[in-house]
């Protein structure tokens, strides 16, 4: 597969909720393009995640 194709799928998975696939695909598809705008995509997955795990802990 290549870089694109691995940033739409985990594009896919996201919308899906499928937090951790989502970043996999971002992962390999960075690992192979680290241009590609998977970049700032599991970038911004990551922070999303982070703020919701902190508000479960301090509501």
């Amino acid at each position: 597969m290549s870089d694109e194709e691995y940033y739409r799928r985990g594009n896919d998975f996201r919308r899906q909720g499928d937090w951790k696939n989502a970043l996999e695909c971002y992962a390999e598809a960075i690992a192979l393009n680290p241009e590609s705008p998977a970049a700032k995509a599991r970038e911004m997955l990551l922070n999303i995640l982070d703020y919701r795990c902190r508000a479960i802990y301090n509501p």
